[in-house]
């Protein structure tokens, strides 16, 4: 790898480990301060690598830096009347032996405590998971604007009122304690399943962002999997459904970047390890007295893995989506709904109840009642698809609708 590719590279995977780690050293009241010295690491990175070529070790040379940057930076700086200036004055060691712990468990601790402190339930969620992906995924202001179809002054205005809120709620990064984990823990999950949402279809055509949430979002989760206070039913269901919705990403898109519907989609493409992955966690899910709607979502996700067309198959899955809707209704999850009673039972049937949800701003609505439509009116079927077209955002989804509209004219 060349220093061109490799940068940008330790930048993604590395920056959000020191940040982390110097975030709470120095306490959520001084979050930006570890940003700019994770981010002053890299620069001094890119000046000393072009000059002296990449060392033998790049990894630990950036945790070299950043630690010697972070010692400057507690000399130089008489802020810090808190606990590390005490801890220093009653303690005749000098600034050279402050302990900047870059050890991979600390790493991982100080991840997690982190995703705990963002998640506080004082900061919006959008802000939440705009911090999650600034200071636990390593991702610019740039990417973020970009996930969120916004500029970057919205951004940067977002996370400046995130990190008060931090600062004035006085956070603690730590692992909150049992009850304060279980109340925090639904915000969390609900950031990293917004954080795979965002990825898994974004209206953001920049397909190399797309995947990359995702991963990021299942990295998170696997060390909530890791951490035996947080590895619960709930935690193991979701990151469940993330692998059976992973195991397609190559089946998604054909060479022009088009989504290849799920029907259309070549199983062999399907990845096998994943969906084993994604049955073993929802097994593990099974324990315990409470069903969430991971684990709904995830045995719905479940039954996708097979490709067979049976009514059992339909059956089962419409049985789920009813369950669902009773646990947290949502628009989205009663329009899928229609789809499987489709399949279920009869397409007349679900034009009947798919016309009652009356979505008319969404472009799913239109593009769901032009397939029930196919075959039974074409003529109505044209129409949605038509109106679908109208309000959709991205082109890749203009080119699906296109498609449909095209094959019913040939029919």
């Amino acid at each position: 790898m060349n220093q061109q590719e490799l940068i940008p590279h330790l930048f993604r995977t590395e920056f959000r480990k020191i940040t982390a780690v110097l975030c709470k050293l120095f306490g959520i009241e001084h979050i930006e301060i570890a940003e700019d010295l994770a981010s002053e690491t890299f620069l001094t990175a890119l000046e000393t690598w072009t000059y002296k070529g990449i060392p033998q070790n790049p990894t630990a040379w950036l945790y070299s830096v950043a630690k010697n940057k972070a010692r400057n930076y507690i000399t130089r700086n008489n802020i810090f009347e808190g606990k590390i200036a005490k801890q220093i004055r009653s303690s005749p060691l000098e600034t050279e032996e402050i302990e900047i712990d870059l050890s991979e468990q600390n790493i991982t601790d100080s991840q997690l405590q982190m995703l705990f402190a963002i998640c506080h339930p004082a900061i919006p969620t959008e802000a939440q998971i705009g911090l999650a992906l600034r200071i636990l995924c390593g991702f610019g202001i740039d990417e973020i604007a970009n996930a969120f179809l916004t500029n970057k002054e919205n951004i940067n205005k977002r996370l400046f009122r995130a990190r008060e809120k931090l600062r004035t709620e006085k956070v603690e990064i730590g692992f909150p304690s049992k009850t304060e984990i279980n109340k925090r823990l639904e915000a969390v999950l609900t950031t990293l399943y917004l954080l795979f949402s965002e990825g898994y279809y974004s209206e953001s055509n920049d397909t190399v962002l797309r995947e990359d949430l995702c991963q990021e979002a299942m990295r998170l989760i696997s060390l909530l999997i890791e951490n035996e206070q947080t590895n619960l039913p709930n935690v193991n269901a979701l990151y469940s459904l993330m692998c059976f919705h992973a195991s397609r990403f190559e089946a998604r898109k054909n060479e022009n970047g088009e989504i290849i519907l799920y029907q259309d989609q070549d199983e062999t493409l399907w990845n096998k390890e994943l969906i084993t992955k994604g049955i073993y966690h929802l097994n593990l899910s099974s324990h315990g007295n409470k069903i969430s709607k991971y684990h709904l979502e995830a045995s719905i996700a479940y039954w996708h893995t097979i490709k067979a067309d049976t009514k059992e198959k339909w059956e089962a899955i419409l049985q789920l989506y009813n369950q669902l809707l009773q646990i947290e209704y949502s628009p989205v999850a009663a329009l899928n709904r229609t789809f499987v009673l489709s399949k279920a039972n009869s397409k007349k049937e679900a034009i009947i109840e798919a016309e009652k949800l009356n979505l008319t701003s969404n472009h799913f609505y239109f593009v769901l009642l032009g397939e029930l439509y196919t075959g039974v009116d074409n003529v109505k079927a044209k129409q949605n698809f038509q109106q679908a077209l109208v309000l959709a955002k991205t082109n890749t989804d203009k080119q699906t609708i296109q498609k449909k509209i095209d094959n019913l004219l040939h029919h």
